[in-house]
């Protein structure tokens, strides 16, 4: 058992269910996110994700279900769960009228915090998001990724005990992105919890300690990356033979073997290697075993699991965005959950 296993959950949702009108937005889910992890939360567009972060942050009611965040029940406690938490949603919402400074230094006020805390919290969030030169000038005339930037800046200011961030680099530039990526990972690093919604299979990969995938409002699949990744695919192994001539003969003898998966092995001449499905580490040694009795000499060996790509792929059946600067322009998933 790992160190993170022994730590409570902050977040606990248990059938949590929202319709709107005849769509079931939410549809039964149940969820754990431990103190001081981050939770990645997958699906394509529409399948719940919005709707889980603002039932969570109680911006709205759900049906029914139970969740409790960081101790708070989010329908009995909802104004002390407020002072816990921060949210970023899919899009910016600061006040444009003020400047970057007075945002974030009018938000610690609002959290209570006194006029000395909240100037020195906006001062180091905004040098956090290399938003200092632009602290004085109204959030109108700042660019989107540094609307971004400032939105994210302004989640952060009460340090929250649980943090949501609903597709939070959505459009930005990539160095914008890692700017997140590592305040994040500082956040988690000081003791808060993350819950990240994102389509993105990079950024679940940099951030998430476990990943929950929702679809049509079901968790659909859980579990850490490299777990997901062996229930989809598991691993292979790729054998480079010395002499590539050995290839069809090395394919033979491990179908002769009869092991689950193993006789799926398949030459790839063009490459030179042999590709070798393994369900587990036993396995692997089995055939590396059985080719050198059989006198094949190998020349290079090393396994790999499926991408998290192909893992959304296989579980949803729909393909994930590729890179969170270069998205395309969509509905959010609330909009649509709506429409429907």
């Amino acid at each position: 058992m790992t160190r993170n296993d022994k730590k409570p959950n902050a977040v606990e949702v248990r059938g949590l269910v929202k319709h709107y009108g005849e769509t079931k937005a939410l549809d039964g889910v149940d969820l754990d996110v431990r103190e001081g992890t981050v939770l990645g939360v997958l699906g394509p567009n529409g399948a719940g994700k919005t709707t889980l972060v603002r039932c969570l942050s109680t911006l709205i009611v759900p049906d029914a279900g139970t969740a409790t965040v960081a101790g708070f029940d989010v329908v009995r406690q909802p104004r002390q769960l407020r002072r816990t938490i921060g949210l970023t949603g899919q899009y910016a919402s600061v006040d444009e009228k003020l400047s970057g400074w007075e945002n974030l230094y009018m938000i610690g006020r609002l959290l209570d915090l006194s006029r000395k805390d909240a100037r020195a919290r906006a001062d180091e969030l905004l040098e956090r998001f290399s938003l200092t030169e632009a602290a004085k000038k109204a959030a109108m005339n700042y660019s989107g990724g540094m609307r971004r930037r400032l939105d994210l800046a302004a989640s952060m200011i009460g340090r929250p005990a649980v943090l949501y961030l609903d597709e939070p680099t959505t459009g930005l530039d990539p160095r914008t992105r890692n700017e997140v990526w590592d305040e994040v990972q500082r956040m988690v690093a000081e003791g808060a919890t993350v819950l990240l919604t994102t389509q993105y299979m990079e950024e679940a990969e940099q951030l998430a300690n476990e990943l929950t995938v929702i679809d049509r409002g079901k968790v659909i699949a859980k579990g850490k990356v490299d777990e997901l990744k062996a229930r989809v695919g598991g691993r292979t192994l790729r054998i480079r033979p010395v002499e590539a001539s050995d290839l069809p003969g090395m394919a033979r003898a491990l179908a002769e073997t009869g092991l689950d998966g193993v006789a799926g092995s398949q030459a790839v001449p063009d490459e030179g290697v042999l590709l070798v499905p393994v369900l587990s580490d036993e396995q692997l040694t089995a055939v590396v075993g059985l080719l050198a009795a059989r006198g094949y000499a190998i020349a290079d060996i090393g396994t790999y699991l499926p991408s998290l790509d192909e893992v959304f792929l296989s579980i949803t059946g729909q393909k994930p965005e590729k890179t969170a600067d270069a998205a395309p322009a969509r509905k959010t998933e609330t909009d649509q959950e709506v429409a429907a």
